[in-house]
């Protein structure tokens, strides 16, 4: 249903609402559960998708209504359904209230959906003492795809091409000063519209809201937390040690800045801020698998950008730096595509054994695999196309592993005009092309 007959059906459709991606399985999953609860970061829209689906909402970062949620969970939940509650996690006791009434509703679907913007702490997880299993399902939502705003034609589906359907030739020309623009600007359906200078502020002026909210508000310190940022952004889509974040941050060298580190680096995820791409171990490594730390990547490279100082003129000269944030925006667009579909096997990894092959991303949906490599340029398709070779050979040169085929090998890159397939069999797909 459009936006516009939602608005006339009484949906809550903000004005200005641009489709997300995620709206058909949000749909589905109200579907098939009483209640939804949609997380991802603050200012990624996850609120606005939410109100397109609800024809009431209670805002529980709004002083008066959480003072009324905090003395009875309940009335958070008063309205006409779908109800949505905003930033439930300010009062967690609201998730149990929403379980009972889905269970009072004996069978009925989509009666409410909660969205957070803040995963829950140790003690307030302590104050639930029911999972949601069966009642309530989950949907993670991060800042706009280069789809979404308007900046690929998405002709060539991921989903396509995990099922082996390949892809039609196609072109879309792109520029390295279009990825670094769309590096700094980030993926915040906030900067819609808006002149590059005034979309520049959105990034700084988050992590400045996180940091003087949510950091201190944990009773964490905001100087220690800044510098910690600006360590990840120095290391961003590499799998850097504690260690070196120790050494990065300036926070010291002892045992206790490692604990410090590693605590705010689980408040980071609990903020959204961050995405941990594992280490992929297929069969074949079964007997002697290679033991990889996760790549660390922002959930969107604005973020990065933004604690580097760096800006689109800047990052045209320091090409490595820009390459490491595109890989990043490559790493939340596959997460976002991958977030589209069924099933609990959608993954995102990356490879890498002890001789020193390493491939940036293997996609996992359905059973099936695919192996992308991320370079900047077209100029570069030829390396990615090596590494991806040689990761096919690894992989299938043990018979009795019964290791399956890659349903795609693909390099995805920045600055490009044509998706095309390669003698070898190797995609060339610019992600100005690249779609769910």
């Amino acid at each position: 249903m459009p936006s516009n007959d939602r608005a006339a059906s009484g949906f809550l459709v903000p004005q200005g609402y641009r489709p997300r991606l995620v709206e058909a399985r949000l749909d589905t999953l109200l579907e098939s559960f009483g209640c939804v609860e949609v997380t991802g970061p603050k200012w990624c829209g996850k609120t606005w998708t939410a109100l397109t689906r609800s024809r009431s909402a209670s805002r529980l970062d709004a002083p008066g209504e959480r003072a009324a949620a905090q003395t009875d969970p309940r009335l958070a939940l008063l309205g006409e359904r779908p109800h949505l509650v905003d930033e439930w996690q300010e009062v967690p006791q609201v998730w149990d209230a929403a379980r009972r009434a889905v269970d009072d509703e004996a069978g009925e679907r989509g009666l409410f959906m909660l969205t957070g913007s803040c995963g829950l702490s140790p003690q307030q997880r302590g104050l639930i003492s029911h999972s949601g299993a069966g009642r309530i399902a989950r949907l993670a939502m991060r800042p706009m795809t280069l789809v979404e705003t308007g900046d690929s034609t998405g002709q060539v589906s991921l989903a396509r091409l995990l099922g082996g359907e390949g892809l039609d030739p196609c072109r879309s020309d792109t520029s390295v000063e279009d990825v670094a623009r769309w590096c700094c600007r980030g993926g915040w359906p906030s900067n819609l519209g808006l002149s590059e200078d005034v979309a520049l502020e959105t990034a700084p002026q988050y992590l400045r809201a996180v940091l003087d909210e949510r950091v201190f508000s944990e009773g964490r310190s905001v100087e220690q937390a800044e510098s910690l940022l600006r360590a990840l952004s120095l290391n961003v889509s590499q799998a850097a040690t504690v260690n070196t974040l120790v050494k990065d941050s300036g926070l010291g060298s002892d045992g206790l800045a490692r604990t410090t580190v590693e605590h705010y680096v689980s408040l980071f995820k609990r903020l959204y801020l961050l995405d941990d791409v594992a280490g992929w171990e297929p069969p074949l490594r079964a007997k002697t698998r290679v033991r990889v730390k996760p790549k660390r990547y922002f959930t969107d490279p604005s973020l990065p950008a933004a604690l580097l100082g760096a800006t689109p003129s800047t990052l045209l000269r320091d090409m490595q730096t820009l390459g490491l944030l595109f890989e990043n925006l490559v790493a939340r667009d596959l997460l976002v595509f991958l977030s589209t579909y069924r099933g609990l096997g959608n993954r995102l990894s990356y490879y890498r054994d002890e001789k020193g092959l390493e491939v940036d991303f293997i996609v996992e949906s359905a059973g099936a695999w695919g192996a992308i490599e991320v370079k900047l340029s077209d100029l570069k398709a030829d390396d990615g196309a090596r590494n991806l070779l040689r990761l096919r050979k690894k992989v299938l040169a043990n018979g009795a592993a019964r290791n399956l085929e890659p349903a795609f090998m693909a390099v995805v890159v920045g600055r490009g005009s044509v998706a095309y397939r390669r003698d070898d069999g190797v995609y060339v797909i610019p992600v100005a092309t690249l779609g769910a």
